[in-house]
């Protein structure tokens, strides 16, 4: 299964400059895996602030777009189009490589471990075969 933009906005809040997705190519519910893309430009806002002249994804930003990527599995699985499945732990960061304009940031999400109100995942952000960056990711759902 896969997204392209427009279905990945109806899934997600987020919006211009903090939609950190562009497609998902590969979405399987029944093991509970998802793969997205996010296309860097130059053009990226917080490309003009870090670094000037060395410009550099910030690894929050990797974390935050697996975190959007994972939002969108999380929502499949459980049923909730709509609803938000809030970040709320980061665990095992490590960034092992630069993410610069004109790459193309592959985000692989593997639910760990799923409850009726939350879930933790496993990311890696690859550029081409290199790991750019990975962590242990924890989400739950609000009082609705």
């Amino acid at each position: 299964m896969s997204m392209d933009v427009n279905e990945i906005l109806g899934m997600l809040p987020h919006r211009y400059p903090f939609m950190l997705v562009d497609r998902i190519v590969e979405m399987d519910l029944e093991n509970q895996r998802i793969v997205g893309y996010k296309n860097l430009t130059f053009n990226e806002p917080f490309f003009q602030g870090h670094f000037p002249g060395e410009p550099i994804m910030p690894g929050v930003m990797q974390l935050e777009a697996m975190a959007q990527v994972s939002g969108i599995l999380l929502n499949r699985v459980n049923d909730r189009e709509g609803a938000i499945a809030y970040f709320m732990a980061i665990d095992k960061a490590k960034f092992r490589r630069k993410v610069v304009p004109g790459d193309v940031l592959r985000m692989e999400i593997q639910v760990s471990r799923m409850r009726s109100r939350m879930a933790t995942v496993s990311g890696k952000a690859y550029v081409g075969d290199d790991l750019a960056s990975q962590a242990d990711l924890m989400f739950g759902y609000g009082t609705e």
